[in-house]
């Protein structure tokens, strides 16, 4: 048992370090690359054991954890949000699209299992990751699982730069308007705050129900869900994947109020299974040599240039831009698919705060990216980005 304490440590203690560094960095350095990189030298130099995972025995909690985490993520989704800002959405399929056609593109290069698994994992987060790199595992494809693994690992290093860019380049058309009105007394006041009203009491709260949401109910109901959600996928004789009915089954749920938004948040278990869930991928390191280093790093090279020309051509230059209006910000609701949420609320902010030069300004630049940044996220990690993973892991 010490043994098993030992290592569950080390694990720990380098998932820490990891989120060390991306708060030292304000995020620019990220934690789960930091993370996944320790993990690979540890391996490469034998300091780690490849079996890490299972003998500190996170393997076993990892298998569960992503059906929980789905259908947390399902209770996350604000569809009055989804749907106000519908036009993001589309741009984000879209792109996703964009990205998805062009990965293709380069299948003479990288070959048919390397493109099917990168897709996903390009889309959107940890949990397209691990429904893919799980996939690829129990199909012995080993070194593709590793590629996403790296893929998820260096995503948001591709992703920042132009996302915070182009983000800047609107943040600069905006404030130029925002003055020009400012200064022609066409604005009473710079920003104006909206007050949100708030629906009519909904069954929830004149049951009282949230008080019965302890932590243990909480883990009762997701863990009944995520049952329901596997028995969807066998009477769908596996056609539909686990993850996309779990999805829906958390979307459907907080909706109509049967349960509370942020499951797992309510019964403050999401750190936890969160955790869970990222040492799931790790195994998928264990399996590279320093002679597959090679062509690994050619491999996500071609992913991400593809990637990131397809994007530029599809939605950049062609006009498919003008759905959304503006150049800049269709590509940084692109980029949202690397990075995800909260990555794209915490990139609106630095942009906000780099461009403005008081709270009014930054207000009006918030407003202008931020709803944007934030959907695009959203729409890709916790949903698009799942169904897209739950289809074509069939066709590893």
């Amino acid at each position: 048992m010490l043994n098993v304490s030992y290592l569950l440590f080390l694990c720990l203690a380098i998932f820490a370090v990891g989120d060390i560094c991306a708060v030292l960095t304000k995020a620019r350095l990220s934690s789960v690359f930091v993370a996944l990189i320790l993990f690979l030298i540890g391996f490469l130099t034998d300091f780690l054991p490849p079996d890490i995972i299972t003998k500190a025995r996170l393997g076993e909690l990892g298998t569960w954890a992503s059906v929980f985490i789905i259908f947390h993520m399902g209770t996350t989704i604000n569809m009055g949000e989804l749907i106000r800002e519908w036009k993001t959405v589309v741009m984000s399929c879209l792109a996703m699209a964009a990205a998805l056609v062009s990965v293709l593109l380069v299948i003479p290069l990288i070959g048919r299992q390397a493109a099917l698994v990168s897709i996903p994992v390009v889309n959107g987060g940890i949990i397209a990751t691990q429904i893919m790199v799980e996939g690829a595992a129990q199909k012995g494809m080993n070194l593709v699982a590793a590629l996403g693994t790296i893929i998820y690992a260096v995503q948001k290093f591709v992703g920042t730069p132009p996302a915070s860019f182009f983000g800047l380049k609107e943040a600069e058309l905006v404030l130029a308007e925002f003055r020009k009105k400012k200064a022609e007394g066409a604005l009473s006041h710079a920003v104006k705050t909206e007050n949100k009203a708030k629906s009519g009491r909904t069954i929830y709260d004149v049951l009282g129900l949230d008080r019965y949401y302890t932590p243990f109910v909480c883990l009762g109901v997701t863990a009944f869900f995520s049952w329901a959600a596997y028995w969807l996928q066998a009477q769908t004789g596996g056609r539909v994947n686990y993850s996309i009915w779990a999805l829906l089954l958390g979307a459907v749920t907080a909706q109509l109020h049967v349960v509370p938004e942020k499951i797992l948040d309510k019964g403050k278990t999401v750190g936890l299974l969160n955790m869970a869930v990222f040492a799931a991928i790790i195994p998928s390191l264990a399996s590279i040599e320093v002679k597959d280093l090679e062509s690994l790093a050619f491999q996500t090279f071609v992913v991400f240039a593809a990637v990131l020309v397809g994007i530029y051509v599809f939605l950049y230059l062609l006009p498919t831009w003008k759905f959304i209006g503006s150049r800049n910000l269709t590509f940084g609701i692109a980029m949202a698919q690397l990075l995800g949420f909260p990555a794209t609320y915490l990139i609106a902010n630095e942009v906000a705060a780099a461009a403005a030069q008081n709270e009014e300004e930054r207000e009006a630049v918030l407003k202008r990216i931020m709803p944007a940044y934030v959907v695009a996220g959203l729409a890709s990690v916790t949903t698009v980005s799942i169904v897209v993973a739950g289809f074509l892991v069939n066709y590893l």
